[in-house]
C-alpha cells in the first residue's frame, strides 16, 4: 500500500467543510467563536504543531546568518506613508488606533500590516557602510489586515498570528538579487522538510508586492483544486531605502542608498501541512512536526493476570520509545473503547499507533498501525524504538512522495483559451499556456478564463519554443500559469 494516495472523494469534493471539521475535531484551531471576525485561537494540540513548524523555520534562518528581532506592533501613520506605492497597496486593509483611553492620539497608529517601513526606518540608524552588509533580519509576529473577502481559518485571516517576515539589506542590486535566490532555496528547504509540494512563479507586474521591483511566489494546489500562495520573496530595490534615507558608504567611498529584499511565510504553511497530507479520516501530521509521534493504545484485559502482563509489557514499550527519543502518549482511558480511541487519534493525525493487548504482551509484541496507509504489522517489543523510528521515516518519505505526485497530476498545459477554460472547469489545478510576456495579454487572459494569474516560471520552459500567445498570436517568450485561487 505504500505510496498510494489516500481516498480523495469526500475530502476533495467538500474540502472547506473537511478543513473546518479537522481543525475542530483534532483540537488544532478554534475559529468562528472568538467574537472578532477573522481571528481564531490556537488550541494546545494545534499550538504544538505550530511551535514545531516555527522551530523549523527558525533553525533554517538562523543557520544562514539571519538575526531574529522583534519590532513594535504599532507603526505611526507618517512612517507607513513614506513609501507611496506601498501604502496604496495596503491602505484599504490597515487597522488604525486613534485613541489612548478617552484621549484622541496626536498621531494615528497602524496595527502592523507588514514591516518594511518600520524596519527600514531603524536600518537608517543601524547601517552606515558596505562593511555592515549584508544584514539579514527576521521576526515571527502577528500582523493585521482588514480582509474584506470571506475569511477562512488559517488561510485568509484578519490577524495572521504566525507571520515570518525576513528583511535584508545589501550594497548592490545584484547582491539583493542573489538574496532573493537564497530566500527561494530556504523556502524549498522548509517546505521539503514538511513534505509540502510547490510551484515557483515570478508574479506578473500587476500582482507583485506593493513597493517591490519584482515578486517570486510559492503556490500549492489544495485538495479542491484551488491554489494557495504559501510564500513570497520580494526584491525591493531602493524603493524603501530612498524615502527612509538608508544611505551607505560604498567601497569607492561614495554614498548611495542601500538595496533591500523581504520575504514572508504565514499560518498558511500550517494550513497547507494539514490539507495536503489529509484523507477522509482527517490529517496525517508528518512525524518531524507531530506533537505525538506514537500513540499507545492498551487493549483492556479480562483478568488481573492479563492486566499485569499488559502493564509490564507497556513499561518495556515506553522504555524502548524513550531510548529512541520518540514523542509518545499512552491512552489509558478506561471509559473509552479502543475503537473510539483509534478514531480520535486518526482524526488528530498521529503518524503511528501501537496496540498492546494480553495476547501481544504474552508474545512480547505490539501491533503497529500506520496512519498514512492504514497498514498494520506485528513488531517485537525488543528493538521497538529503532523499528518505530524507521517506520516514521518511511511515513514521512511517503507523505512527501504522494504529495508531489498529487501536485504534478494537477498541473496541465493548454495552447488555447478554450482548452484552458475546459481544463480549469473539469480538472481544476494549474493550467500553463504560452505567453508573449505582454501585460495586456495577461490581463485579457485572466478575464477570458475567469481565473487568476500566478505568474511565470523563473526560466522560460522548453515546451513553449515555437508556440504562440493564445491572446495576440505573437511568438511566446515564456509560459503563464492560471488557476482558481484562494
Amino acid at each position: 500500500m505504500q505510496g498510494q494516495a489516500p481516498p480523495r472523494e469526500r475530502w476533495s469534493r467538500e474540502f472547506p467543510r473537511w478543513f473546518d471539521w479537522v481543525l475542530e475535531e483534532a483540537g488544532i484551531y478554534d475559529y468562528g467563536r472568538y467574537p472578532v471576525k477573522g481571528m481564531g485561537v490556537w488550541m494546545p494540540y494545534g499550538f504544538q504543531i505550530r511551535r514545531r513548524v516555527v522551530e523549523l523555520i527558525r533553525s533554517v534562518l538562523d543557520s544562514t546568518g539571519h538575526e531574529e528581532v522583534l519590532f513594535p506592533l504599532l507603526i505611526p501613520e507618517h512612517l507607513l506613508r513614506r513609501e507611496s506605492e506601498h501604502i496604496r497597496g495596503f491602505e484599504g486593509e490597515v487597522y488604525w488606533v486613534t485613541h489612548g483611553g478617552r484621549e484622541p492620539l496626536d498621531v494615528k497608529l497602524a496595527l502592523r500590516p507588514t514591516s518594511e517601513t518600520s524596519i527600514s526606518y531603524m536600518e537608517s540608524f543601524w547601517i552606515k557602510s558596505y562593511r555592515d552588509l549584508p544584514r539579514k533580519f527576521y521576526q515571527i509576529v502577528s500582523i493585521f489586515r482588514y480582509e474584506t473577502k470571506a475569511t477562512r481559518p488559517l488561510i485568509r485571516l484578519r490577524e495572521v498570528t504566525t507571520f515570518k517576515e525576513a528583511h535584508t539589506v545589501h550594497e548592490s542590486f545584484e547582491d539583493a538579487d542573489r538574496q532573493v535566490g537564497e530566500a527561494i532555496e530556504l523556502y524549498k528547504r522548509i517546505f521539503d522538510e514538511l513534505g509540502i509540494p510547490y510551484v515557483i512563479s515570478r508574479r506578473p507586474e500587476w500582482d507583485k508586492f506593493a513597493g517591490a521591483v519584482y515578486t517570486v511566489a510559492f503556490d500549492l494546489v489544495m485538495p479542491d483544486g484551488r491554489t494557495l500562495q504559501i510564500g513570497t520573496a520580494h526584491h525591493l530595490g531602493q524603493n524603501f531605502t530612498i524615502p527612509f534615507e538608508v544611505r551607505i558608504q560604498l567601497r569607492d567611498e561614495s554614498l548611495d542608498y542601500a538595496w533591500q529584499t523581504s520575504y514572508g511565510l504565514s499560518d498558511r504553511v500550517i494550513a497547507s501541512l494539514i490539507a495536503v497530507h489529509g484523507d477522509d479520516r482527517g490529517p496525517v501530521i508528518p512525524p518531524n512536526v507531530a506533537p505525538i509521534q506514537v500513540v499507545i493504545v492498551p487493549i483492556p484485559a479480562k483478568t488481573e493476570e492479563e492486566r499485569r502482563l499488559v502493564e509490564e509489557a507497556l513499561e518495556r514499550v515506553k522504555s524502548e520509545l524513550e531510548r529512541a527519543g520518540l514523542r509518545y502518549h499512552v491512552d489509558s482511558r478506561e471509559d473509552v473503547r479502543p475503537g473510539r480511541k483509534f478514531y480520535e487519534w486518526e482524526a488528530k493525525g498521529v503518524p503511528l499507533r501501537l496496540e498492546l493487548g494480553p495476547r501481544d504482551a504474552r508474545q512480547g509484541t505490539v501491533v503497529a498501525a500506520r496512519r498514512d496507509t492504514g497498514e498494520k504489522k506485528t513488531l517485537p517489543i525488543e528493538g521497538l524504538g529503532e523499528e518505530a523510528r524507521r517506520l516514521l521515516e518511511e511515513i514521512r518519505a511517503n507523505l512527501r512522495r504522494r504529495a508531489w505526485q498529487w501536485l504534478r497530476s494537477m498541473v496541465h498545459r493548454a495552447e488555447s483559451v478554450e482548452e484552458a477554460k475546459r481544463l480549469l472547469e473539469e480538472k481544476r489545478g494549474i493550467v500553463e499556456l504560452p505567453w508573449c510576456g505582454r501585460e495586456e495579454c495577461g490581463l485579457r487572459l485572466e478575464e477570458q478564463v475567469d481565473a487568476g494569474v500566478l505568474g511565470s516560471p523563473l526560466e522560460p520552459p522548453e515546451w513553449v519554443r515555437g508556440k504562440r500567445c493564445p491572446v495576440c498570436g505573437r511568438p511566446a517568450v515564456t509560459s503563464i500559469r492560471v488557476a482558481k485561487k484562494y
